[in-house]
């Protein structure tokens, strides 16, 4: 699949692991808040968003929905289903990936993605000891910089700022919005913010789930690449 097409899921996946060890070891009151902590999901709820590219001229606005949509128990702990709903370049259908995360040791147990028209598959959740270290690396970057008042298309929210140590990427996050009260985003590259806020969110994903079949899924790569170029002038 695309980088793109699936890069808020990572983001949100990238929040949940990299919490896995200040969660074990408890509150820290002495040290500097983590961004980790704003996971705080709601069944039903969630928010819409619009992403526009600022590294590239005449870049479409990209639609993005990111919502809980159950709630399941996994060995004995609170599971929470986050899905992430897409729009490709080129498309008005949306395309969905949920992944299913314990909030008390933001685990993920299960990942499940639907293209349109295509069977639902599950794919591996587990992720390697380097892997994660890497993203608890990449997430200690992000400090607090303060308090604001934003205004997006979705309202006016109270939010706090964080920045990441090297100055390219900053959000804004309001515990008025789950799942993790993302109001505004803004990176060297692209400009992203809450058009609605979502109240009553369901489960696209429907249907029979497959396991993750790489040669499906290559397939699957090369037809989308194959319906990009047909519909460029």
């Amino acid at each position: 699949m695309k980088r793109m097409q699936w890069k808020w899921l990572a983001a949100a996946a990238c929040l949940c692991w990299a919490a896995t060890t200040s969660a074990q070891m408890g509150m820290d009151l002495f040290k500097r808040p983590n961004i980790t902590d704003v996971f705080k999901p709601v069944v039903g709820s969630g928010g819409g968003y619009e992403t526009q590219r600022t590294d590239q001229q005449n870049s479409p606005k990209r639609v993005m929905e990111m919502t809980i949509v159950g709630k399941e128990m996994v060995d004995g702990k609170d599971g929470y289903w986050m899905e992430i709903g897409h729009v490709d370049e080129g498309s008005s259908t949306m395309a969905y990936a949920k992944v299913l995360v314990t909030k008390e040791d933001f685990q993920f147990h299960k990942i499940i993605f639907q293209q349109p028209g295509k069977p639902a598959m599950e794919m591996p959740a587990h992720s390697s000891d380097n892997a994660r270290k890497r993203r608890e690396d990449e997430l200690e970057k992000w400090h607090l910089v303060g308090s604001e008042s934003v205004t997006v298309p979705a309202g006016t929210f109270s939010c706090q700022h964080w920045k990441k140590d090297q100055g390219t990427e900053d959000v804004w996050i309001s515990d008025k919005v789950s799942v993790f009260g993302l109001i505004k985003s803004v990176s060297s590259s692209e400009t992203m913010v809450l058009t609605r806020v979502i109240t009553d969110a369901k489960d696209h994903i429907t249907g029979p789930v497959q396991q993750f079949d790489p040669q499906a899924m290559r397939q699957l790569m090369m037809e989308k690449m194959q319906q990009q170029k047909q519909q460029k002038p």
